[in-house]
């Protein structure tokens, strides 16, 4: 493994590219989600900067985005484009002769050798050059490391973070700082007063044990600890699942249109499932009750199928366990795979 990790990571890549597109909207709040309409029901996919100083964010319903922000500029999601865009800016980054990790549109692990202020100096350069686009660049000694830094560094900058400056950077920090906790199990691990890093990276990682599982206990610890061992791979992306979601303009009351918008989300992921190659091993329904309560449930397969009408039933199963007679605002289904799968597309 190269003695230096690199994390490159867009900024604001969707605002920035529909900015680049109409630079009337430069230093303008712009929102990008759903179809552009903030009166109906969607998502913000990405938030300019100027529309992130009104509290707005990834994840926030539109409509709220443009309570928050009612001056903003509302644009469709133009998934083409982003993809496009997307794809030069990858590219640019193999033309740097080193392993190159893509985690999505905006964002790849670099695995490189030499001085890495340099090396993130020169990617951003090409980046911009062949895109027009800010990118920020974190350097660690992991991958963990080196997203960190790529949050510290933005927005348009360099930062490096390794284990002799991990504690200084980070110690006094809460523990959702970290790549990979979240607030729910932030919030667990303050049950047990944990808070911070410094205060999880020397807790007993077989106490953690018996709260979070064999397996996660311990891979805690280590995270606060600064430490990763997972390489940088340019080995091909093997999706673990595929899904469909639907969200409603007008709110679901009757369970029996319920059902059949299930069977109709079940329907496309089995052919989404069809095209991609592998066997579905359970299915997961997703139903998110007005006004803003999302709640899951699985049904395992009695074996690994593509068939879409064991697909089909295994949702409908699944939507059995919920409790009806509530407003639907949202629905989801998603196949998980088995494992193994093969690789397609090497």
């Amino acid at each position: 493994m190269a003695p230096w990790v690199l994390h490159v990571d867009l900024d604001q890549f969707l605002a920035a590219v529909e900015v680049l597109r109409r630079p009337e909207l430069r230093g303008r709040p712009v929102i990008v989600g759903g179809d552009g309409d903030p009166t109906k029901r969607g998502v913000v996919s990405t938030a300019s900067y100027e529309a992130r100083a009104y509290g707005v964010h990834s994840g926030q319903p539109l409509r709220t985005a443009a309570r928050r922000c009612p001056d903003a500029v509302f644009l469709p999601v133009d998934r083409e484009l982003y993809e496009s865009v997307s794809a030069r800016v990858m590219e640019t980054l193999r033309g740097f002769g080193a392993v190159v990790e893509v985690l999505g549109w905006d964002e790849a692990f670099l695995a490189v050798d030499g001085d890495p202020e340099a090396v993130a100096a020169e990617i951003r350069a090409r980046v911009h050059a062949a895109t027009g686009l800010d990118c920020t660049v974190g350097i660690g000694e992991n991958k963990l490391q080196a997203k960190i830094a790529t949050g510290l560094g933005k927005p348009a900058g360099v930062f490096r973070l390794t284990g002799n400056t991990w504690f200084a950077v980070l110690g006094d920090r809460p523990t959702d700082a970290l790549w990979g906790i979240g607030a729910k199990t932030a919030k667990r691990l303050k049950e047990l007063e944990i808070t911070t890093v410094r205060e999880l990276a020397t807790a007993d990682p077989g106490a953690l044990a018996e709260r979070f599982g064999p397996a996660t206990g311990p891979w805690l610890v280590r995270l606060a600890r600064g430490l990763d061992g997972s390489p940088v791979s340019d080995a091909p992306h093997v999706p673990r699942s595929r899904g469909r979601e639907t969200t409603f303009q007008q709110d679901l009351d009757d369970w029996e249109n319920v059902r059949r918008e299930v069977s109709r989300l079940a329907r496309r992921v089995a052919d989404d499932v069809a095209d991609d190659g592998g066997k579905v091993a359970r299915v997961i329904v997703k139903v998110r009750y007005a006004p803003f309560t999302t709640r899951t449930h699985g049904s395992t397969l009695a074996a690994p199928t593509t068939a879409l009408d064991r697909i089909e039933e295994a949702a409908l199963t699944a939507l059995g366990r919920f409790s009806g007679g509530r407003p639907v605002r949202l629905l989801g289904v998603r196949a998980e795979f088995a494992r193994p799968r093969p690789v397609t597309g090497a």
